[in-house]
């Protein structure tokens, strides 16, 4: 889920799954899986960025986190 602004300034959030097509008209446009069309503060660079961060946290999966958090829990390091 990603967080963008409407022309009128009220926030939402979008799923960014089911973003088909973002176009500039001169407004940003998004078209949904579902037919809806939605315009936007945002640029298509930011919503992009915003689709792609999203993206890479889904996939980054619990094995990444899961790696990385006894690092930050205080775990002992490991000797060389």
């Amino acid at each position: 889920m990603i967080l963008l602004t409407r022309l009128d300034g009220k926030e939402m959030v979008v799923n960014a799954e089911h973003i088909l097509l973002v176009e500039q008209t001169p407004d940003t446009v998004l078209l949904l899986s579902s037919g809806l069309r939605v315009m936007v503060k945002e640029s298509i660079e930011e919503v992009a960025e915003r689709a792609t961060a999203y993206r890479r946290r889904t996939l980054s999966g619990p094995e990444l986190r899961a790696a990385v958090l006894p690092l930050h829990r205080g775990a002992p390091k490991s000797e060389d």
